[in-house]
């Protein structure tokens, strides 16, 4: 009997395991962090480098990044600067 007991304590606790793992993917996918939706590409005279509007209707100072010169990635915050946003890479 204590066999028995032992294969039903098993087979409960691999379903509450995948339960569980299903359980947090699911949360996981439902509060994971996602672009903000409001920013968008403004075009230039450089079409490789367009400026981002941000949702506080501001256009990005910069037209790439001051890093590594690259296009502004509209899912990165700004860093304000007197005001001014300033988009990064």
């Amino acid at each position: 009997m204590p066999l028995a007991v032992s294969r039903n304590f098993r087979a409960a606790a691999a379903r509450n395991l995948a339960f569980g793992t299903l359980a947090g993917l699911l949360l996981a996918l439902v509060f994971a962090p996602q672009g903000a939706h409001s920013q968008r590409r403004v075009p230039t005279a450089d079409p490789e480098h367009p400026r981002i509007k941000y949702a506080d209707s501001l256009e990005s100072v910069n037209d790439r990044c001051i890093v590594r010169m690259n296009p502004l990635n509209p899912k990165m915050r700004p860093m304000y600067v007197n005001r001014l946003p300033i988009g990064f890479c």
